[in-house]
């Protein structure tokens, strides 16, 4: 019933405090709140111009008296900045040590927004006095969502073990947001996940592994990903007798319980730890990032143009490509974004010849011809990490064969028709980018490679009736 939600106005302050007797009146021991302000059309205090320390520490004032917290996201973008990747950074950085101390800034693990591959968001290494806790997403809204299998721990641990270097080497995001680096009271970490309407809730069968393993790291990031697997697999398709180690008419004979081992260590080597990395691969490997289609985030269209959207909503704001090269130049001959990094990271990703290749195109704009490690040029380097995708998503399939006789027949066919979903998306994937990008590097696809086997006039006419809350039986059909 007020007229304004300014922060700092009192009859507004007033109707937060009755607010929060009310909610404590009735749960005493509720939380805190989870606040998404002035982001993605979002009301929040910058429309009144007062900044996010003023607006989280009004809540964080009203909660103190019941210890309760705000939990303040950094997912914040609007078209202002020529580069939508500095913009968290630029907005909360000078805001360090200004927040309440039941105040945590939550941050997503990349600057942009949970996409396949992103490099850490530099404000992990900026605020050293404001706690801050990683967000992760652990439904797959830019990883195939329940149709394609993507074991996400080794993409946490990517980000866990990153070295943001602002206290020296050794100063991992792990660190910084467990508080044994700035000791901070306060500690936590956020998965972003939906339950559908799926009897197992998660849809792929796979999928819940990461659940488990988002639970697991947030407990004890020190954990390998390989170790997560092994457990899960194991907990998930050993027999329950073997689980308990007790006797019964149905414990497996020693030969199929070591022919099951081998085959669940397999599983866990070949295909959950390979599975991240193989959407990549088939998807925007070498640092491209956000081509999906417009509507919903599940299929390729880099070509993507829509009359009067904005341009950081585009495939095209993102990727760049052109006569001359393709990728984002983030280096201090463009946008800079990576002077939010500290020394040396920074140097080492300004630089084209030494930046990590898998984030090549995030941070700079890179000639066709541009020669890689491996001796090939980035196109040809670009079509081989595609085709690579492609026929790992195949291999997953091989590798999962040999486990009907030891599961339910249910289970067993459900992953097997995913994996088949999975493997037409790839060279889905494959062919659209490739076809498309290619009208740019005017340069031949690698003849012992894959051929296409799509036109991508026929693709670009395509659309997939989708939203981001629906999963597709499988992609592109013609």
């Amino acid at each position: 019933g007020l007229p304004t939600s300014d922060p700092l106005n009192k009859e507004v302050i007033a109707w937060w405090k009755k607010k929060a007797k009310e909610i404590y009146s009735l749960i005493p021991d509720f939380g805190g709140f989870l606040v998404k302000a002035n982001s993605e059309g979002q009301p929040g205090p910058c429309d009144y111009g007062r900044t996010h320390a003023e607006g989280a520490n009004m809540l964080a004032d009203v909660l103190k008296p019941y210890h309760g917290i705000i939990m303040w996201r950094a997912f914040v973008y609007s078209p202002t900045d020529s580069d939508r990747a500095k913009q968290a950074y630029l907005e909360f950085e000078p805001l360090d040590g200004k927040f309440r101390d039941n105040v945590i800034v939550q941050i997503k693990n990349g600057p942009i927004d949970f996409q396949p591959r992103e490099p850490f968001s530099p404000l992990f290494g900026a605020m050293k006095k404001t706690p801050v806790m990683p967000e992760f997403q652990i439904t797959q809204e830019y990883l195939g969502f329940s149709n394609h299998l993507a074991f996400l721990a080794p993409m946490w641990k990517e980000c866990l073990d990153s070295d943001t270097y602002v206290q020296g080497a050794g100063s991992t995001i792990a660190r910084v947001t467990d508080g044994s680096l700035f000791s901070h009271p306060l500690t936590a970490i956020a998965g972003v996940t939906n339950i559908g309407d799926d009897v197992n809730w998660c849809g792929h069968p796979f999928a819940q592994a990461n659940w488990y393993a988002f639970g697991r790291l947030a407990w004890k990031h020190s954990l390998s990903s390989e170790e997560i697997g092994e457990e899960w697999l194991k907990q998930t398709f050993l027999p329950i007798s073997e689980q308990s180690r007790s006797d019964s008419a149905n414990e497996l004979s020693p030969k199929e319980r070591q022919q099951l081992h081998s085959q669940l260590s397999l599983l866990n080597s070949q295909l959950l730890q390979k599975s991240r990395e193989a959407v990549v691969d088939y998807m925007m490997p070498l640092g491209l990032h956000h081509i999906f289609a417009w509507g919903h985030h599940y299929g390729p269209e880099p070509w993507c143009d829509i009359p009067g959207a904005r341009p950081d909503w585009m495939p095209s704001y993102y990727h760049r490509a052109d006569k001359d090269g393709i990728g984002f130049d983030r280096s201090s001959k463009g946008s800079n974004a990576t002077a939010q990094y500290h020394s040396p990271l920074c140097e080492q990703l300004d630089d084209v010849d030494v930046c990590p290749e898998n984030l090549l195109l995030w941070f700079h704009h890179v000639p066709w011809t541009y020669q890689m490690k491996s001796g090939r040029t980035l196109w040809a380097e670009l079509c081989y990490a595609y085709d690579r995708g492609v026929q790992e998503t195949r291999n997953f399939q091989k590798l999962w064969e040999p486990m009907e006789k030891y599961i339910d027949p249910e289970r067993f066919r459900d992953v097997q028709h995913r994996l088949k979903i999975q493997a037409r998306d790839a060279v889905w994937w494959k062919d659209a980018c490739l076809l498309y990008f290619q009208q740019f590097s005017k340069q031949p696809i690698p003849y012992e490679l894959e051929r296409p086997v799509h036109e991508l006039k026929d693709m670009m006419e395509y659309r997939l009736n989708i939203t981001n809350f629906e999963c597709p039986p499988y992609g592109f059909t013609k």
